[in-house]
């Protein structure tokens, strides 16, 4: 088993977030893992990026070489079309169709969207509009990690699992908040292909 995964969006969209989950349910199974992460200005709002690397057998680097990513993970759609060149022929894009429009000169959107839809493997879901039903927008996050799921490879409840031990600090009610986030993710990508 091996997964090359890159998780992209902008600086206060849970990115890391993610990264967290996926990592420590891929622990759980006895996975090697490795991570980089690279944090655009440190701030709200600037660009995020984390390469995470799962396998069965040692990893010797934290970086994902272009042309080999398996899955990129993308809470932002443009933020997404900066790492094709890292997706491998059978890799999936799960992206957020949902713009963080937070420069002047943003794309326009539709461009955007017609760019996703020139990739072969794509899910492409509104998670603001998923998370708003799971119970807050600030669960978007577990949203689009939910519609990984098919792609991931890990076993889903060793994921929901490790939502419990990082939310359960914030309450039951924050962990459920999350598990539903996580769920209805899954279910509607598990629809889509």
């Amino acid at each position: 088993m091996k997964k090359d995964i890159i998780l992209c969006g902008v600086g206060g969209q849970g990115i890391l977030s993610i990264a967290t989950v996926i990592g420590k349910a891929a622990l759980k199974q006895g996975l090697y893992m490795k991570q980089a992460e690279v944090h655009g200005m440190s701030q709200r709002g600037g660009d995020v990026q984390s390469n995470l690397r799962i396998s069965d057998q040692p990893i010797h680097s934290d970086l994902i070489p272009r042309g080999k990513c398996d899955l990129i993970i993308s809470l932002e759609p443009m933020e997404s079309l900066r790492y094709l060149p890292y997706l491998g022929p059978q890799g999936w894009l799960v992206t957020n169709e949902t713009p963080f429009v937070n420069i002047p000169n943003y794309p326009d959107h539709q461009a955007v969207r017609a760019e996703i839809g020139k990739l072969p493997r794509t899910v492409v879901l509104n998670v603001d509009a998923i998370a708003r039903e799971a119970g807050s927008v600030r669960v978007a996050n577990i949203v689009l990690l939910g519609a990984t799921v098919p792609f991931l490879g890990l076993d889903f409840a060793d994921i929901r699992e490790s939502i419990r031990e990082i939310f359960g600090r914030k309450g039951e009610a924050v962990v459920e908040m999350n598990l539903k986030a996580l769920d209805a993710g899954k279910a509607i990508s598990e629809k889509m292909i």
